[in-house]
C-alpha cells in the first residue's frame, strides 16, 4: 500500500480537472459557474494541495510500522 503514491495520482487528476475547467470557463461564463467554482472547486482543489504533506507522512508512517513489524 503506498498512500503517497495513490495521493500523487489524486493531485495528478485534480490537476487534469483544474485544466479542463480553465476550458470549461471559456464558454460558462454566468453566475452559476462563478457558484460552481467557489462552491466546489476551489475548496476540492484546496483540499487535495492541504492534503498531499499529509498523505506522505502517512506513507513514511505506514513504512515504518511495516519495517518493525519484519
Amino acid at each position: 500500500m503506498n498512500v503517497s503514491a495513490n495521493g500523487k495520482v489524486i493531485l495528478g487528476a485534480t490537476r487534469e480537472l483544474a485544466r479542463k475547467w480553465e476550458q470549461t470557463k471559456a464558454h460558462w461564463k454566468d453566475a452559476k459557474a462563478a457558484e460552481f467554482e467557489r462552491v466546489y472547486l476551489a475548496e476540492l482543489f484546496s483540499d487535495v494541495e492541504r492534503a498531499m504533506p499529509i498523505l506522505e507522512e502517512l506513507d513514511r508512517l505506514i513504512t515504518n510500522v511495516r519495517n518493525q513489524c519484519e
